[in-house]
């Protein structure tokens, strides 16, 4: 079954803690996910400061610079996994670095009934 792990932190405290994780550490987990044939992706992203978020509303666009809400952390990146189930998704999530300085977020994927030919 498919996982998103979704990583939140805030963003002073992810780069400054001592606890914070480094490159090194985040590229070497994802690499012994990625070895054991559960990492489907994993991206992080760029600072909160540079999302924007779109609305639609009564059929007219509105977009706006930066999160949705202000919270004290936001979305710092996320990882797909393939896990046996929620015990061995949780355990995964776990050995993220960035959990260390804020938290981890799993939820099982559903699939959407979406035929790829439907397109063309």
């Amino acid at each position: 079954m498919k996982y998103l792990c979704l990583v939140y932190a805030n963003e002073q405290e992810l780069h400054s803690s001592p606890n914070s994780p480094h490159d090194s550490e985040c590229h070497a987990y994802a690499q012994r996910v990625q070895e054991s044939g559960r990492m489907l992706a994993a991206e992080a992203l760029q600072s909160v400061q540079s999302a924007t978020t779109v609305r639609m509303r009564g059929g007219k666009l509105a977009i706006t610079d930066g999160p949705f809400a202000e919270t004290k952390e936001q979305l710092a990146g996320f990882y797909l996994i393939e896990a046996r189930d929620l015990n061995e998704a949780i355990q995964l999530a776990g050995d993220i670095p960035a959990a260390r300085v804020g938290c981890v977020e799993v939820r099982p994927v559903r699939q959407l009934d979406v035929d790829p030919a439907a397109g063309h």
